[in-house]
């Protein structure tokens, strides 16, 4: 079989160049490129065409710089091409958050180069890999918890459940956020999970309950 193109994608060039040092040994894995999280993945996908993508989002995957997009804005970003994903994450906090941004890999950033070589195949032709000490993080709890107001939603996130709240559509918030619509649909998601809710509109009422908005 012809080796496997693989790109790695992380903010921090250590973990670039480490990631890189664990898969080059590997037979039949070749790497196609590194680059930063916080650059145009989707645009340099046809430069690079990996056959799969390995992307660690660090320790704190949902937070950026300012006005920056996130990793997790990113994936999102990617969902559409099709690109096959392995996600490298700290722990299961994070897990279903990524899982909704479309991946179809979910290890820990500690994996050992053997089990990571054997996730990359798998998933290029399709297959689902999920490191069993995350799957508890893509359960849904019993009953959604009360967050507090600083802990329930991220910064980005409640500024999509602000323009929520004014009853504008994806495509306008996306315009006035000046990021994509698969982006906002993204935010839209996490929100609806972390609230508990069924709907948008009930996802507005929970937060105003939490004092996340004043109406």
């Amino acid at each position: 079989m012809p080796p496997l193109r693989v790109l790695i994608v992380a903010d921090d060039p250590l973990a670039r160049a480490g990631l890189a040092t664990l898969l080059t040994p590997q037979p039949g894995c070749i790497i196609a490129g590194q680059m930063a999280a916080h650059a145009d993945v989707v645009a340099e996908l046809h430069l690079y065409q990996p056959d799969v993508v390995v992307w660690d989002l660090g320790w704190e995957p949902t937070l950026g710089p300012a006005d920056a997009p996130t990793g997790l804005e990113r994936l999102a970003e990617v969902r559409d091409t099709g690109q096959p994903v392995v996600a490298l994450l700290p722990d299961d906090r994070y897990a279903a958050l990524v899982w909704a941004s479309g991946v179809r890999g979910l290890l820990l950033r500690d994996v050992d180069a053997a089990n990571l070589a054997l996730a990359l195949p798998a998933v290029a032709r399709g297959l689902v890999v999920c490191d069993a000490a995350l799957v508890a993080g893509l359960l849904p709890a019993r009953q959604p918890a009360l967050m507090s107001a600083a802990e329930a939603l991220t910064p980005r996130e409640q500024e999509v459940i602000h323009l929520l709240a004014e009853g504008l559509p994806n495509k306008t918030i996306a315009d006035r956020l000046h990021i994509s619509e698969h982006t906002v649909k993204f935010h839209v998601n996490a929100i609806l999970s972390k609230l508990g809710a069924q709907s948008r509109t009930e996802a507005v009422v929970r937060a105003t309950r939490l004092g996340l908005l004043l109406l």
